[in-house]
């Protein structure tokens, strides 16, 4: 309405908080993922690029993946069917040694995505942007997210289905090991550490 516009300046909210357990063991074991009857927000009616918090549906998605699985990462889908992102987070499969990823048009366009074309560039892997239908992840070889707090991380299942062979994948390792490499953290020994002294 006409009052959104009137004395409105942009207001910047900085939340930080530990890194859930959790996490941590999905870095050495793999999430476990679920595919939710839960839709992403049509492009349509919010622009994907926008960075915000009214997401009712990522809270319903989190419910339905827990109701499924245990520690569940959910991943929903657009009204055609086709893999989104994650609450929070982007997905990423690879098959044949290609990397690929659903297309930007409905996904919020995340800066560790980017920072992963980068990586695979750099170590002349192929990444390609296109449609991917449950299928195409069930059937692919490994399948990893990309978030700010973990970086990449692995993911060895999806609806109770092992991808390739349920471990984290030559892929993801590579991504992961170059990554830690240029941020001088070795990241996945670091979750180990913390994972080990929260058993």
């Amino acid at each position: 309405g006409r009052w959104a516009y009137e004395a409105n300046s942009p207001t910047v909210i900085i939340d930080v908080g530990p890194v859930p357990w959790d996490w941590f063991g999905a870095d050495l074991n793999g999430a476990k993922g679920v595919i939710t009857k839960t839709r992403s927000m049509s492009s349509q009616t919010v622009d994907p690029k926008i960075k915000h918090h009214s997401r009712l549906n990522f809270n319903l998605a989190e419910m339905e993946a827990g109701d499924v699985e245990d520690q569940g990462w959910p991943i929903l889908t657009d009204s055609s069917g086709n893999l989104t992102e994650g609450v929070g987070y982007n997905l990423f499969t690879v098959t044949n040694g290609v990397i690929r990823t659903p297309n930007d048009t409905s996904i919020l366009q995340g800066v560790s995505r980017g920072y992963v074309f980068e990586l695979a560039e750099q170590l002349g892997i192929e990444v390609v942007e296109e449609d991917l239908q449950p299928y195409d992840l069930y059937t692919a070889d490994e399948a990893f997210f990309s978030s700010t707090p973990y970086c990449v991380l692995p993911v060895t299942s999806f609806d109770k289905r092992d991808i390739g062979d349920g471990k984290p994948g030559p892929v993801f390792k590579q991504l992961m090991s170059a990554w830690s490499e240029r941020v001088g953290v070795d990241v996945v020994g670091q979750a180990e550490k913390q994972y080990q002294k929260m058993l």
